[in-house]
């Protein structure tokens, strides 16, 4: 592949997860607008923290899969911690890391990623399969805890017993998976050359 066909691959996979990430945050958002009360849209909350952060993550996956493709696989493992670029908007807002401490508020920042990256491991092809087996069960198992919060954070209304409720475990549980399938990509083997 040409410099010019490579740097072009690139600038569009980029494109492409940044559009597929910022999609994601979007959908995120909404979900927790479900279980939440007082949730405003901001643009430092909302715009800059969550929606540029899923921007973002999706972009850098998507330049991870072009380096692979590319067969390119130096560094490419550290594009696993794209996700954390949530975890990195959230804090860097004043006053985040003093509300996790003082009410958890801003924990799904961080276990989001954390789940993302353990699933994107279990489902990739890198490292000990007993390592890969561990992280699948860390990442189902935090996967599930975040399913079930539905009802206990939403109340009555989002029980799993209703519609509604049904609708936003289904949301949540469908992202975070697509989450770790998107994070999978720099776990994946690069591509034999021809």
């Amino acid at each position: 592949m040409s410099g010019t066909a490579r740097t072009t691959s690139t600038w569009r996979l980029a494109t492409l997860g940044g559009v597929a990430g910022l999609a994601w945050a979007a959908s995120l958002r909404s979900y927790m607008w479900q279980i939440g009360t007082g949730h405003d849209v901001t643009w430092t909350g909302t715009i800059l923290t969550i929606l540029a952060s899923g921007a973002v993550a999706g972009a850098v996956l998507g330049w991870a899969e072009a380096r692979r493709r590319a067969g390119r696989s130096a560094h490419l493992r550290w594009f696993a911690l794209a996700p954390f670029a949530f975890t990195v908007a959230a804090f860097a807002r004043p006053g985040q890391f003093a509300a996790l401490l003082d009410s958890g508020l801003g924990s799904g920042a961080i276990a989001v990623p954390a789940f993302a990256v353990l699933g994107g491991f279990a489902l990739g092809r890198a490292g000990p399969r007993w390592g890969r087996v561990v992280a699948g069960i860390l990442a189902a198992a935090g996967i599930g805890v975040i399913v079930s919060t539905v009802p206990t954070v939403g109340g009555d209304a989002l029980a799993l017993s209703t519609p509604r409720g049904l609708w936003a475990a289904i949301l949540v549980g469908s992202l975070m998976l697509l989450a770790a399938w998107a994070a999978r990509i720099p776990f994946l083997p690069v591509p034999e050359p021809g």
